[in-house]
């Protein structure tokens, strides 16, 4: 099979690799589509991705394939099933590493009430965390709409680890695929007024389609201005959703008595000075970087319900479709700066 790997010194190749082997509990997924995460796959080609060094790796994580074989203990997959999030496993090529691996061919997933049933549960070496997220997806949702289920299942999660609350106010630094998400789901939790500080003037209508009552161009206008004439006593919640540690010394002066600053976008910086004397006495800092797989598959009904209901469009996320074929190109999207929102891969297209 091919696959799409990165030296970690903005290197990219396509090369030949084995089929993945799978176990009794397993199953061979023939990839139809993987998303580009800006958060995740280029930080690992530029090596600045925390905690990982192990190159040269396999690319992607948010993939989308279709079951073709199987173990003999799968009870949760059925041949030609389509399912969420398969990852590069059992590889027999030790040159190369997983970087999640879904820019290849094939992946595998893994029946995690199998194991359970079979006492193999959290804990035991077959089980991974990861298999509670690999979930079917209906058929008669698209395979490069199913793609955004990841970016929409990853927000979600997180929109409840930091305890979005109906009627409460919430300012979201950034319009890319992770932000409007955060401001689509802040509205559709009944949350307001919604802010999104966004750094292009077109970005603006997109925030506000997806949900912002506001939005303002922070590179022309005073973003802590604006949000204090409209929330006198701050407001309650600011998100990154970019990675910038400038948002988080921003919502020192943003938040009310009490308010949380949400971190969800990665940055490369892993440090900074940070100084609250323009902050409240009483605030939260909370980062969540690395979504529990298990919240994330309890958000998969929701997110099915939102999108055959007509609440939320994967479409409108995505600005551009790469075939799998013409893989070897990603590095002019990326060094050009082309790709507004989410990038999906499509294989065999």
């Amino acid at each position: 099979m091919k696959s799409l790997v990165t030296d970690g010194k903005g290197g990219l190749e396509v090369v030949e690799l084995s089929r993945p082997i799978y176990n009794e509990y397993q199953a061979l997924v023939k990839l139809e589509s993987c998303g580009l995460c800006r958060g995740t796959d280029t930080k690992l080609i530029q090596g600045k991705f925390k905690g990982f060094d192990t190159y040269p790796a396999v690319l992607g994580h948010e993939g989308v394939g279709r079951v073709v074989e199987k173990g003999d203990k799968v009870t949760s997959f059925e041949i030609g099933d389509l399912v969420l999030l398969p990852f590069l496993e059992g590889t027999q090529d030790d040159a190369y590493h997983s970087g999640w691996g879904a820019f290849s061919e094939y992946a595998v997933v893994g029946d995690a009430k199998a194991l359970i049933a079979g006492d193999k549960g959290p804990g035991h070496p077959l089980f991974s965390e990861a298999y509670y997220a690999q979930q079917v997806v209906p058929n008669d949702i698209p395979v490069v709409d199913a793609a955004m289920i990841v970016t929409f299942r990853e927000v979600l999660a997180a929109c409840r680890r930091f305890g979005f609350t109906a009627g409460q106010s919430v300012v979201i630094f950034g319009a890319g695929p992770v932000g409007l998400t955060f401001a689509k789901f802040a509205k559709l939790l009944g949350m307001g007024p919604i802010i999104v500080s966004v750094n292009r003037d077109e970005k603006i209508a997109e925030a506000l389609d997806a949900g912002a009552d506001y939005a303002f161009n922070s590179s022309k206008t005073d973003i802590i201005q604006e949000v204090r004439t409209l929330l006198p006593d701050g407001a309650d919640y600011t998100v990154d959703a970019i990675g910038h540690n400038e948002v988080l010394a921003q919502s020192m002066e943003l938040i009310s008595a009490g308010g949380k600053i949400c971190c969800y976008g990665v940055s490369s910086e892993l440090k900074m000075e940070l100084d609250w004397s323009k902050a409240p006495y009483n605030w939260s800092l909370l980062f969540v970087q690395w979504p529990s797989k298990l919240e994330e598959s309890e958000c998969h009904d929701q997110i099915v319900s939102w999108i055959r209901s007509g609440e939320l469009v994967p479409s409108d996320y995505i600005s551009d479709v790469l075939d799998f074929d013409n893989i070897g190109s990603l590095g002019d999207y990326l060094g050009k700066g082309k790709i507004t929102k989410k990038m999906i891969v499509r294989f065999g297209g």
